[in-house]
């Protein structure tokens, strides 16, 4: 079984998967709040308790993780997971978090100024979600998953929100790798 700290990064990631295309976001370091996160019926921490954990952890397992973060261009923030969008990533709407394995599409099937409602499918396991979108600094994710050969439905819920134009260190994503 997964530790409690790689489920919620997992859930961070899948949770914050943006539709193909995005409104009018603002480029910079957003971080990602995942909550609610059900996988398998079982509640998975929330952030708070996983940052606990990862205090607790030795040195080296501690920065083992954080450069597993800092690998897919994101990084442990105050309340969830940041990571740097750009603008070209804006402008072009090519964002992080969408799912570049063969065999994975993504598909927005409602779009409107506030909610975009989109399915997915991969061949270990398909989905359907939707964003709304509060404001260019806010929106909010609600995904629902089923894994080929794993009993129960992943639930997840995320609120995303900008931080600042400065992403610091941490370069853009590129999607998950």
């Amino acid at each position: 079984m997964k530790s409690p700290l790689s489920l919620f990064v997992t859930a961070c990631l899948a949770a914050s998967a943006l539709p193909a295309q995005a409104l009018d976001i603002l480029p910079g370091l957003w971080e990602f709040e995942s909550k609610g996160v059900v996988a398998g019926g079982q509640p998975i921490p929330n952030m708070q308790e996983v940052m606990a954990q990862m205090q607790k952890l030795p040195p080296e397992q501690r920065k083992a993780m954080e450069d597993m973060l800092t690998q897919q261009g994101l990084q442990m923030g105050d309340k969830g997971v940041r990571a740097c969008l750009s603008a070209e990533q804006v402008k072009s709407q090519a964002l992080p978090f969408q799912d570049d394995r063969p065999g994975c599409n993504q598909e927005v099937t409602e779009r409107s100024e506030q909610l975009w409602k989109f399915r997915f499918h991969c061949p270990d396991s398909q989905g359907e979600g939707e964003t709304r979108f509060a404001s260019a600094r806010e929106f909010t994710t609600v995904v629902n998953i089923v894994t080929a050969g794993k009993s129960g439905v992943t639930h997840m819920e995320s609120h995303a929100r900008w931080v600042g134009d400065d992403c610091g260190g941490l370069e853009a994503s590129q999607g998950n790798r």
